[in-house]
C-alpha cells in the first residue's frame, strides 16, 4: 500500500493529467449513449405485457395509440384534411378518426351517439395516432406545427417527448442551482476559498467517466440518466472531506506535504472504504429487483460510488498537492461556529425526543405502509407545461381517454363480433374498433384492401382496439383491465393478449409490489453486515438500524398524511439511499462513541461525540438535502 501511495504521490502530475484525460472522454463518450425513455421496456421478460408487445411487433405494423389530437371548431371535412396532414408526418404511423369507426356519408346524427361523441363533439374532433418510438420530440413538434397553437395534443407521445427533455435539460438546471449551494455548505465548513473547488472536480471527474461508462452497457433509462450524477455527487462528496480533514491534522504534524498527505490516506481509507461500502451495499439492493429499471439505476450508482471511492483516493491527494500553494493563498477565517457544545441543548431534550418519536413512530410505520403510488410518469406533469393545459382541455370536452389493444385468435368472426358487443357495454368503455363492429362480418375480408385488413388482421391475430374513459393508472383503471380481462378470457380462454399504457402500469404494479420487499430486506440485511463486522457487536447493529428506519417510516408517511401519491421511483430512491446515506453518521458517531467510551462515562461520551461529530454530519446531510431539494425543485415531474 505505502509503495502504490508514494509512486502516486512522486507523479502527482501526470495522475492530475490521465484524471483529467479519462474525464474529458468520459464526457465524450457520454453523448454517445442511448437513452431509452419507455418504462415498459424495463418489465421483467415473462409479464403478460412485455409479451403482447412482442407479439404485437411481429405480427401488425401498428402500435398501441399513444396520442390524441383535438381539433376545435371544425367541420368533418376539415377534420378529414387534418388527419391526411397528421398521416403525412414522419413518425407517424396510423391515425384514427370518426370515419374508421363510421359511415360518414351519412349524417353523423344518425349514426349510434355514444361512439360518435367519442371522436366529434360540439364542433370539436378527436383524432387518434400511433407513432414510432425513439423521436418523439421530432414527432411532437411537427404536430404542433400542423394544428397550431390553439389545438391540443396529449396522451404517451408527449409524455415521452416530455421525458426526453428533461433527461437533458433538467439535470443540468439542477446542478445549476445544487453546485453553487454546495460550494456556499462547503466555504462555510472549510478554511480555504480553494478546497470546495477540488472537492467538486474531484467528484466531477468521477460523474464524467461514470456517465462516459455506460457506453458499454448499450443504454440506460431516462430516470437513470437524469438523476444519477445528482445522486453520486451528493452521497460521495463525504469522502473528500474526510480525506482533506485528515491531511489537514497531519499538516500540522509535519513540513512534508507528501508525507503528510500519505499519512492521511492510511488514516481515512478505511472509514472512507466503510462509509463507500454501506451506500453501496444500499444501490446493490436496487438490482435484484425483477422491475429492470431499479437494475440499471443500481449499476450506475454502483459505479458511480466506485469511481468516486478511486477519484477521491487517486486524483484528490495529487491534486491537492499540486494546489497547495493556491490552497494556502486562499484561507479565511472559519465561518461555521463551534458546534461542541451543542450536546449541552441536545441531552436536555434527549426524553422528550425519545418520547415523541415513540408516539409518532407507529402512526408513521402504518401510514407509510398504505401509501399510495404512481407508476407511470405522465400523471405528475407540472400543472404549468403545455401538455398538462392539453391534456385537461382535451379531458374537459371529450373526458379522459385511454387506449388498449387486444389481440384475439383470428378465424371465428361471430365470437370476435359477439366479444366487441359485450366490450361496447362495459363500464368505462367508451369506444371499440375492431372489424367486426367497423367493417361488418357480412362483407368478405377478400372484398377489402390489404390496407384495410392490416389494420385488424395478421396472420393468427385479429386486432381490437378499444377505449376507456380512465386515468392511465389507479384503481378504477385497474379494475377496468380486469374486467376487460375478465370478459376476452371468458370467450378465449388463455389465448388472448391484451396490452396499453394501463395494461403495462398494472403488470408493472404488480410486479414492484413484490420487488419493494425483497429490496429493503436485501438493504437491511446487507448493511445489518456491514455494522456487524464494523462494531463487532449485535444490540449497536439493530438500534442504529431501528433509528434510520424510524426515520425513513416518518418521511414516507409524510405523502400519506398529505393524501397525495408518491411516485414508486421517488419512493425506491428514498428508501435506498436514506439507509445508504445516512448509516454513514450514524457509524460516525458510533465510532466516537465507542472510543470516548473507553474513557468516560456513558454520558460524558456521547456529549463528547455529539461535539466532536455534529459539524460533519451537518455538512454532509446539508448536501444531500439540497441535492434532494434541487431535484423537486427543477423537475417537471412533480
Amino acid at each position: 500500500m505505502d509503495f502504490i501511495i508514494r509512486h502516486l504521490l512522486q507523479n502527482k502530475k501526470k495522475v492530475v493529467i490521465f484524471s483529467l484525460i479519462l474525464a474529458v472522454i468520459g464526457a465524450i463518450l457520454s453523448l454517445a449513449v442511448t437513452i431509452n425513455y419507455s418504462m415498459v421496456d424495463y418489465l421483467p421478460s415473462d409479464a403478460k405485457s412485455t409479451k403482447a408487445l412482442s407479439v404485437m411487433k411481429k405480427e401488425f405494423t401498428q402500435s398501441v395509440p399513444n396520442g390524441q389530437v383535438m381539433i376545435t371548431n371544425v367541420s368533418i371535412q376539415e377534420v378529414i384534411d387534418y388527419k391526411n396532414k397528421l398521416s403525412n408526418i414522419e413518425g407517424i404511423t396510423e391515425v384514427l378518426w370518426l370515419d374508421d369507426v363510421v359511415d360518414i356519408t351519412i349524417p353523423v346524427e344518425f349514426s349510434d351517439k355514444k361512439t360518435v361523441n367519442s371522436y366529434y363533439k360540439d364542433g370539436n374532433a378527436l383524432v387518434s395516432i400511433t407513432t414510432k418510438s425513439g423521436n418523439e420530440i421530432k414527432t411532437l413538434n411537427s404536430i404542433y406545427e400542423v394544428i397550431g397553437k390553439n389545438n391540443s395534443v396529449s396522451g404517451d407521445l408527449v409524455d415521452i417527448a416530455t421525458q426526453q427533455s428533461m433527461a437533458t435539460s433538467e439535470p443540468a438546471r439542477a446542478m445549476i442551482i445544487l453546485i453553487p449551494i454546495i460550494i456556499i455548505i462547503l466555504l462555510i465548513s472549510t478554511t480555504s476559498y480553494v478546497e470546495p473547488i477540488l472537492f467538486l472536480l474531484t467528484i466531477g471527474i468521477a460523474v464524467l467517466i461514470n456517465l462516459g461508462s455506460n457506453i458499454f452497457l448499450g443504454e440506460v433509462s431516462f430516470i437513470t440518466q437524469a438523476i444519477s450524477p445528482i445522486l453520486q455527487l451528493a452521497v460521495s462528496l463525504d469522502y473528500a472531506i474526510f480525506l482533506l480533514h485528515s491531511y489537514g491534522v497531519y499538516k500540522k504534524q509535519t513540513d512534508d506535504l507528501n508525507e503528510a498527505m500519505r499519512l492521511a490516506i492510511k488514516r481515512s481509507i478505511s472509514a472512507i472504504m466503510a462509509s463507500a461500502a454501506t451506500t453501496l451495499f444500499g444501490f446493490i439492493a436496487l438490482m435484484f429487483m425483477n422491475f429492470r429499471i431499479g437494475s440499471d439505476l443500481g449499476i450506475n450508482l454502483v459505479k458511480g460510488i466506485i469511481f468516486s471511492f478511486l477519484s477521491v483516493m487517486i486524483f484528490l491527494p495529487t491534486l491537492t498537492l499540486c494546489c497547495n500553494k493556491w490552497i494556502e493563498k486562499a484561507r479565511h477565517k472559519k465561518i461555521l461556529p463551534d458546534l461542541k457544545n451543542i450536546s449541552k441543548k441536545t441531552s436536555k431534550l434527549r426524553i422528550v425526543t425519545v418520547i415523541i418519536i415513540c408516539i409518532i413512530l407507529v402512526p408513521c410505520f402504518l401510514a407509510q405502509g398504505k401509501s399510495t403510488f404512481i407508476y407511470g410518469m405522465g400523471s405528475n406533469l407540472s400543472s404549468t407545461s403545455r401538455s398538462s393545459y392539453d391534456t385537461k382541455i382535451i379531458n374537459e370536452t371529450f373526458g379522459k381517454s385511454t387506449a388498449m389493444v387486444l389481440l384475439v385468435p383470428k378465424g371465428d368472426n361471430a365470437k370476435e363480433e359477439i366479444l366487441c358487443d359485450e366490450l361496447e357495454i362495459t363500464p368505462h368503455v367508451t369506444s371499440v374498433v375492431s372489424y367486426a363492429n367497423t367493417v361488418g362480418t357480412a362483407i368478405p375480408s377478400n372484398f377489402l384492401s390489404d390496407d384495410v385488413l392490416n389494420q385488424f388482421y395478421s396472420e393468427n391475430y385479429s386486432r381490437i382496439i378499444l377505449y376507456t374513459n380512465t386515468e392511465a393508472e389507479g384503481e378504477i383503471a385497474f379494475s377496468t383491465v380486469e374486467n376487460i380481462e375478465k370478459i376476452v378470457k371468458k370467450h378465449y380462454g388463455e389465448e388472448f393478449l391484451s396490452l396499453g399504457n394501463s395494461v403495462s402500469l398494472y403488470d408493472l404494479k404488480n410486479v414492484v409490489e413484490k420487488d419493494t420487499s425483497v429490496v429493503n430486506l436485501i438493504a437491511v440485511i446487507a448493511i445489518t453486515l456491514v455494522l456487524l463486522i464494523t462494531f463487532k457487536s449485535i444490540s449497536l447493529p439493530l438500534l442504529l438500524l431501528l433509528t434510520i428506519e424510524a426515520s425513513i417510516w416518518i418521511n414516507l408517511s409524510v405523502p400519506y398524511f398529505a393524501g397525495n401519491s408518491l411516485c414508486y421511483i421517488g419512493y425506491l430512491v428514498i428508501s435506498t439511499v436514506q439507509l445508504g446515506a445516512t448509516v454513514d453518521y450514524a457509524i460516525l458517531l458510533t465510532d466516537h462513541y465507542m472510543n470516548n467510551r473507553k474513557t468516560m462515562t456513558a454520558k460524558e461520551a456521547i456529549k463528547m461525540s455529539l461535539g466532536d461529530t455534529t459539524k460533519s454530519i451537518f455538512i454532509s446531510g446539508s448536501i444531500l438535502a439540497s441535492a434532494g431539494f434541487c431535484l423537486g425543485i427543477i423537475s417537471s415531474d412533480q
